[in-house]
């Protein structure tokens, strides 16, 4: 009677765990730079959240994958992702042709634009063409830092987030930063009282993208279509509204 018993208790618990093992879904990894506001970045209670995070999370769910979401720094991103220590980059990145010769992109999720920071006593500095000679402070490897090394005569400082870039300036090391629009909006409603302002769009619209390796051609369809998905469903307008709506 207690060998039947057993039995029957080591039966159910083998049932138990192969009902948890068919029931667990793929698993998706994603990273980002979690420095880079409203898009990822740390909360008060050490999360990483924001728009990229969210997006990531119901394109896995669309899919039927569990997403795992990843804290790398900028510059590591695109490496670790060809060495396959994640499957996709989920962070403002920008589509440009010189990283799609690395990675293959998503269609473009997001449409940004590039801002100039400035002190706010500093009225001289409007435009791209008014950063020439001056000093600037850049996010590495960003679209920011691409448009500020093309000026003439600028003198770069190079820095792995953006908080890093603004505190230069109003610390007075710098005279300006190049960085996204939404992120300098997101930057100045956290902190409305940093001594600093931005001058509004100063460039051509700039695309964001979902990054993946070459190879994972199955992938970049799968979350083409779950872009797709989300977007039509009105969950992606409710991401949206979330993290640039206020709602």
């Amino acid at each position: 009677m207690k060998k039947t018993v057993l039995m029957l208790i080591l039966i159910a618990v083998l049932l138990g765990n192969t009902s948890a093992v068919l029931a667990q879904k793929p698993v998706l990894t994603v990273a980002g730079d979690a420095a880079f506001v409203p898009f990822e970045f740390v909360d008060e209670k050490n999360q990483i959240v924001g728009f990229d995070v969210d997006l990531a999370k119901a394109i896995g769910e669309a899919m039927g994958y569990e997403v795992v979401y990843l804290n790398l720094a900028w510059d590591g991103l695109i490496p670790s992702l060809i060495n396959k220590n994640i499957d996709m980059i989920a962070s403002g990145m920008s589509i440009t042709e010189e990283r799609a010769k690395q990675v293959n992109f998503s269609d473009p999720y997001f449409t940004s634009v590039l801002t100039i920071v400035v002190h706010q006593n500093n009225n001289s500095i409007k435009t791209l063409d008014d950063l020439a000679g001056k000093s600037v402070a850049v996010q590495i490897n960003t679209t920011g830092d691409f448009a500020a090394s093309d000026i003439p005569g600028v003198k770069i400082s190079r820095y792995n987030t953006v908080p890093e870039a603004l505190q230069n300036i109003a610390i007075g090391i710098v005279d300006a930063a190049v960085i996204d629009l939404p992120v300098a909006e997101a930057f100045f409603a956290a902190n409305p009282h940093a001594p600093l302002k931005h001058v509004g769009k100063v460039s051509e619209d700039d695309f964001f993208g979902l990054a993946m390796r070459k190879e994972d051609t199955e992938l970049l369809e799968k979350v083409n279509a779950a872009l797709a998905q989300i977007k039509a469903d009105g969950t992606y307008d409710q991401i949206y509204d979330k993290w640039f709506s206020g709602n």
